[in-house]
Order: C-alpha cells, then sequence, then structure tokens
C-alpha cells in the first residue's frame, strides 16, 4: 500500500487562491492524493496570509498549510494562528510566537506529521532549524506514521543538508520560499523523498508572482517599493510524493504544472 502526498508551491496572492479553488480537487483526484499540504504565506493581500485567505484554501482541499518569513505580515492572523492546528509557521521561531511549527493530522488511518522550518542562511531565522527539526521529531516519537517537512529557505544547499540530517526519519522533505520550481526530484539514501523547490501558484507574466515593473524598481534603484501581486494567466506548481505505507520510505516523487 501506498500513502500519497501532493504538495503545493507558495501561493501568491487572492488569485492564485481563486485558480485553487477551481482546480484542486479535481488535481487530487487525478493524481490520487491522499493528502495535500500547501505553502500559504503568501495568499493574502499584499503579503502574508489571513483568516479568510487560509479559510479558502482549507475549503479548497488543502489539508495542512505552512508559512514563512512573511506570517506574521497581518497582525490580524495572530490569534487564529494560536486556535488553528492546522496553520504551521516555522518552527524556529521563538516560542512565545503566535502558532505553533508542526502538527499531527489523520488522513485514511495513517498520522502524518507536518514540520515547518525557517532557513538560517540569508534569512532572519531566529535559530538552528536543525535543532529545531530535532526537537520536534523527538517530542512526537511513536505518535505518528510519516513526517513531512517544508524548508522554507534562500539557500539550496540549505535544504539539501536538511533532508540528508534527517533522511532516517523523514519521508518527504521540500523546499520552499523561491518560488522558482526546480529540476531534482529524487529519493535521497533510499529513503527521503526530496526537491529543493516545489515552485509556485501565480501569474505566469510576472517576477516570482510579482508585477515585474515593482521588483525590476527596486533592483535598479534599491529603492522600497511595495510588491504587488501580478495578474493574468496563472500556472501551478507543485511536487507528488508516495511513501509505502509499511515501511514509511519514499517510493517515488515527481514534480508537477498544473
Amino acid at each position: 500500500m501506498s500513502f500519497k502526498i501532493l504538495a503545493i508551491g507558495d501561493i501568491c496572492g487572492p488569485s492564485a487562491v481563486e485558480y485553487l479553488k477551481d482546480k484542486l480537487w479535481a488535481l487530487r483526484r487525478e493524481h490520487g492524493a491522499d493528502m495535500v499540504i500547501a505553502n500559504g504565506e503568501n495568499c493574502a493581500e499584499p503579503n502574508g496570509i489571513d483568516k479568510q485567505s487560509a479559510m479558502a484554501l482549507f475549503e479548497s482541499g488543502v489539508d495542512v498549510i505552512t508559512t514563512g518569513n512573511h506570517v506574521y505580515r497581518k497582525s490580524s492572523v495572530y490569534s487564529y494562528l494560536d486556535d488553528e492546528a492546522f496553520i504551521l509557521r516555522p518552527l524556529n521561531f521563538p516560542s512565545q510566537s503566535p502558532g505553533h511549527g508542526d502538527c499531527i493530522i489523520k488522513i485514511n488511518g495513517y498520522r502524518v506529521l507536518c514540520l515547518n522550518v525557517l532557513g538560517s542562511a540569508y534569512m532572519d531565522a531566529d535559530a538552528s532549524p536543525f535543532e529545531a527539526v530535532e526537537r520536534a521529531l523527538l517530542r512526537n516519537e511513536g505518535a505518528y506514521d510519516f513526517a513531512v517537512l517544508d524548508v522554507h529557505a534562500e539557500a539550496t544547499g540549505e535544504k539539501r543538508a536538511l533532508a540528508y540530517e534527517f533522511a532516517s526519519r523523514l519521508s518527504v522533505c521540500f523546499g520552499t520560499h523561491t518560488h522558482v520550481q526546480t529540476n531534482d526530484a529524487c529519493v535521497l539514501e533510499g529513503r527521503v523523498a526530496y526537491v529543493t523547490d516545489i515552485g509556485m501558484v501565480g501569474a505566469n507574466d510576472s517576477i516570482l508572482g510579482v508585477k515585474k515593473e515593482c521588483v525590476i524598481h527596486r533592483l535598479k534603484t534599491k529603492m522600497l517599493s511595495r510588491f504587488d501581486f501580478a495578474q493574468g494567466e496563472i500556472e501551478g506548481n507543485g511536487a507528488i510524493f508516495e511513501i509505502d505505507t509499511d515501511t514509511g520510505r519514499a517510493l517515488s516523487c515527481r514534480v508537477i504544472k498544473f
């Protein structure tokens, strides 16, 4: 028997949320996905996540929402992060920060531990992602069948290093944050399914889901400017991970566009 997880890359704005509302249930059926995990830290306008957008993602077929460095852009979401078990903020944020960095969700009789960390290279991580994952795995030991980690990070090497470090204890490790899907889907050490970055759901005619002129202006002038989400034709990126339910080892993984 196998268990399939569909992971969705960074969701860029309300238009991307609407796109998933139209597509996701059919996509789950098409790939036989038992579970969907999606990064929603950019799903609200003009940035961050709010209760309304999170609820729309859950209604669209997402089971667990991960986030990253933009999770606290909207103060209105803080109490919701505390109350909603299946939205994660990075584990390696301060312990007094709103929300939590791991959860266990039960699907089709299996217990899936979901973890979310922020990279430490070129990012404002409060603590080591390695130590945070180690503590979470120990804290949940014996309470789950499979473990899945979203590494929200800039550095490709840091993402891969986390996958290797916890290869014997994770079933799936994937990266988010760069919004560019990478061509390196594989099963590391015969155990953990890995992709450096699963990409984004956002406008094709954009730079990382943002209006081109906003990004170009900032890069040319070094001046701060608001990053507005681009509009137009949307493309979705993600990955399909298949896990052996007897051993917890990954059987396969592949990236998808939709």
